[in-house]
């Protein structure tokens, strides 16, 4: 694979997560608009993401051990650390 493909594949990977992750934030707003409080529209989207996520890692009928689920902790909280560091950038920025 050369470093033009891997650019390519990178791109339609952070093109294909925006849009995923965009479809989540537009459903919890339908969601917060039939009702629902912001807070547990944000627990259940937490509560399914570690159902995914364990199935994404272990299949339909396994589980993680414990190593797992403190690595699949450490990326949350990987992830949470770099967008709330890119919520302050953008902050700076306005």
């Amino acid at each position: 694979m050369t470093d033009s493909n891997s650019a390519d594949d990178a791109a339609a990977q952070a093109e294909n997560h925006a849009k995923c992750v965009d479809r989540f934030i537009e459903l919890a707003n339908a969601m917060k608009d039939e009702g629902l409080v912001p807070g547990a529209v944000s627990h259940a989207l937490m509560s399914a993401s570690g159902i995914y996520a364990t199935y994404a890692i272990a299949g339909n009928s396994n589980g993680l051990n414990q190593a797992g689920v403190e690595k699949l902790a450490e990326v949350y909280k990987s992830n949470l650390e770099n967008i709330q560091e890119s919520k302050k950038e953008q902050a700076r920025e306005a």
